[in-house]
């Protein structure tokens, strides 16, 4: 390979969580986000499976990854979601009983709130602008 052919990043296809029990998070990323199951097969040298879920259509999926002593769940994940309509997202989630924080609503940027998964991992909505 020359310089002028060089390898490069081209894509971000799968960002992951940690997770303590992968049943329970499986069942909260689909049935209370209505994320779609893309791939859950075991995995012996991850100590169980490897599960990957997304929003219907996404690009990049989220890997349910097992927690553990170097990876701790319950963490700030960093990663932010996007919806049409942040405020009734957020009255949804709350009330199927999720942990969310108060809609954002600062003058310029979209609204955007944070929420927690069961393992305590911060994820984010902002509204499609």
């Amino acid at each position: 390979m020359t310089d002028q052919t060089k390898a490069r990043i081209n894509g971000v296809r799968t960002v992951g969580i940690p997770v303590r029990d992968q049943d329970r998070a499986l069942e909260f990323y689909v049935e209370t986000l209505g994320f779609e199951k893309l791939v859950d097969a075991p995995v012996e040298q991850l100590g169980g499976r490897w599960i990957e879920v997304s929003p219907p259509q996404a690009a990049v999926t989220i890997a349910l990854t097992p927690a553990h002593d170097k990876v701790p769940a319950g963490v700030d994940t960093g990663i932010r979601f996007t919806t049409d309509d942040a405020a009734a997202l957020h009255t949804q989630l709350s009330g199927r009983g999720v942990d969310v924080d108060e809609l954002l609503r600062w003058e310029g940027i979209p609204p955007m709130f944070d929420f927690r998964d069961p393992d305590g991992n911060v994820l984010y909505v902002g509204e499609s602008s």
